[in-house]
């Protein structure tokens, strides 16, 4: 159903450390880097097709956030849940709630975050 999302960034070069440390623990690598945008796709993917950009705003304005507004990524694991909650909050992501199951279903386990630019991200394991 998704093609591709993008997340705003006032400073690229912060987002790349950023999302280059959350993204490992999911498998997903930077692919393209450009002077105004960063394209992520998962490891071995067959179809190269970055799914996820961080970009600057194209109207040369301020990045800014969605409220309500979340991107949540698959985990392989609940190890991968954790460490993406570690590597976000080391590499200046704040906490929006610490990885633990939660009420969808029995193996609903998620962690949320914000990127420095006030994104929310959520990396989720629906394996029990």
């Amino acid at each position: 159903m998704l093609l591709y999302i993008t997340l705003g960034s006032t400073d690229l070069a912060r987002s790349q450390i950023f999302y280059d440390a959350v993204l490992a623990p999911l498998s997903v690598t930077r692919r393209v880097t450009e002077d105004d945008e960063l394209g992520y796709a998962p490891e071995g993917d067959a179809d190269s097709r970055c799914r996820l950009w961080v970009l600057t705003p194209v109207n040369g304005k301020e990045a800014t956030f969605g409220n309500g507004a979340m991107t949540a990524l698959d985990a392989p694991s609940r190890d991968a849940v954790d460490a993406f909650y570690a590597a976000a909050i080391a590499n200046g992501g704040t906490d929006e709630g610490a990885p633990g199951l939660r009420p969808y279903h029995a193996s609903f386990y998620a962690c949320y975050v914000r990127d420095p630019d006030g994104n929310k991200l959520s990396a989720v394991c629906e394996k029990p």
